[in-house]
């Protein structure tokens, strides 16, 4: 069995949040849209990165840079180090038993083809059924939609009420002897709601379904234990949280990925190969075909060293008041309505303007220099139960700042002046 080392992230800073600080350790929130200063409030679609991990991955790039494993000369010794390194700190940030549990991806949307096809595939058969959640981002409702379409299993959704929030009493009428799978989104990307994951895993388990949890919305905000959780899958990106694109994780629990088929084939997943028979390698490395992204590997790591410098949980306190004053302060704007009010909530605040498209509202705001999205946001059965084709979505993260907020409540009745 493979061990875990040791990796000693710096330690949390007790103090409260030196904001202005923080900032100074993002070079692109010094950059002007026009005339006017970026104000970036789009971080639910992507993260910003600090210095440190720009420079770890120039480090990597000039001084480490070579392919990993097999190779015994220097840099690909180094390399092969680094990027294992990387996995004992996701292993710690997300408190798995093993750091074999921890596979890397390209991203959330890989690591959940990745169950679909490995665990999917080889287990789900015609008759069975899913359930997945109105709240659910197209990643987690398209590959399951393949597979039923190929297999003849149901897919069964757990609605929402007016707030924005999962009816729990429906999802546990939903199991029944035929469930076989449950894939849940932890935050909503569109509303910002965060569901009760702990008390839905439980209750599948129940049942002895297993859960995939989507956490893209959710672990830049708030600690992740999948031990206490429980969930016998999580996944997220590293783009959403201060680190490089093209990087991801899949935590699965390691009997399970031992039992799975892998996904891609190629090199370094196999242990050995003849045109008779190939012997798969073992976990993590069997899900991981071909040269890995190495350099935004180690990039991820040094971003979750980063956070766990100023605390995860201080971070969501911060982000918490941004949402609690950015709420107060847009809903009492005549003519702005705010789409998912649920009681728990992340730092993302959807928005209506009456009779303006969300798409000139996106223009307007971006030429006083603010970042928002607007669209579905790869969400349309959320948009489809509020009656919207869109919304224009802030989403906030620790570096921003309440005279940010400010300038988007300025922004919105701008919009408003010019549409009249």
């Amino acid at each position: 069995m493979m061990r875990s080392a040791t990796v000693s992230l710096q330690p949390q800073i007790s103090s409260a949040l030196d904001v202005d600080k923080i900032r100074a350790d993002f070079p692109i929130l010094n950059i002007k849209v026009g005339d006017k200063p970026l104000i970036y409030l789009d971080n639910a679609a992507s993260s910003q990165m600090p210095q440190t991990v720009i420079n770890r991955l120039v480090k990597y790039q000039t001084e480490q840079h070579a392919n990993i494993h097999r190779a015994v000369h220097y840099l690909s010794e180094v390399a092969t180090r680094e990027y294992h390194q990387a996995r004992c700190m996701l292993q710690q940030f997300i408190h798995a038993r093993e750091e074999r549990e921890v596979i890397f991806t390209s991203g959330t949307t890989d690591a959940i083809n990745l169950v679909m096809h490995g665990y999917g595939r080889k287990f789900l058969q015609a008759g069975d059924e899913i359930i997945l959640t109105t709240l659910e981002h197209h990643s987690n409702i398209v590959p399951w939609q393949m597979l039923a379409a190929e297999k003849g299993i149901k897919i069964r959704v757990v609605p929402i009420n007016d707030r924005g929030e999962l009816e729990l009493d429906i999802y546990k009428k939903l199991f029944n002897s035929h469930t076989k799978f449950v894939g849940l989104i932890h935050v909503s990307n569109a509303l910002g709601t965060i569901n009760p994951i702990k008390e839905m895993i439980d209750f599948a388990h129940q049942h002895n379904v297993p859960v995939l949890i989507d956490g893209a919305q959710a672990a830049l905000h708030m600690v992740i234990n999948v031990q206490e959780l429980d969930c016998d899958f999580y996944t997220f990106s590293g783009h959403k949280m201060c680190g490089p694109t093209g990087i991801g994780i899949l935590y699965g629990k390691a009997n399970l990925l031992e039992a799975m088929q892998p996904f891609k084939g190629g090199g370094d997943m196999i242990t050995s190969v003849t045109f008779e028979e190939t012997i798969y390698n073992e976990i993590p490395h069997k899900f991981e075909a071909g040269t890995p992204p190495i350099a935004a590997a180690i990039g991820f790591g040094a971003a979750i060293d980063y956070l766990t410098s100023i605390g995860i949980d201080r971070i969501g306190n911060y982000e918490s008041e941004l949402l609690d004053y950015a709420t107060e302060l847009v809903s009492a704007i005549p003519g702005v309505k705010i789409i998912g009010t649920a009681k728990h909530k992340t730092a993302v605040l959807s928005f209506t303007v009456d009779g303006i498209h969300p798409h000139d509202i996106g223009t307007i705001l971006n030429q006083e220099g603010i970042a928002v999205r607007t669209g579905h946001h790869c969400a349309q059965p959320v948009m489809q139960y509020f009656s919207v084709p869109a919304t224009s979505r802030a989403s906030f993260a620790f570096y921003n700042k309440k005279t940010e907020i400010d300038a988007l409540a300025a922004g919105i009745r701008t919009v408003q002046k010019v549409f009249q």
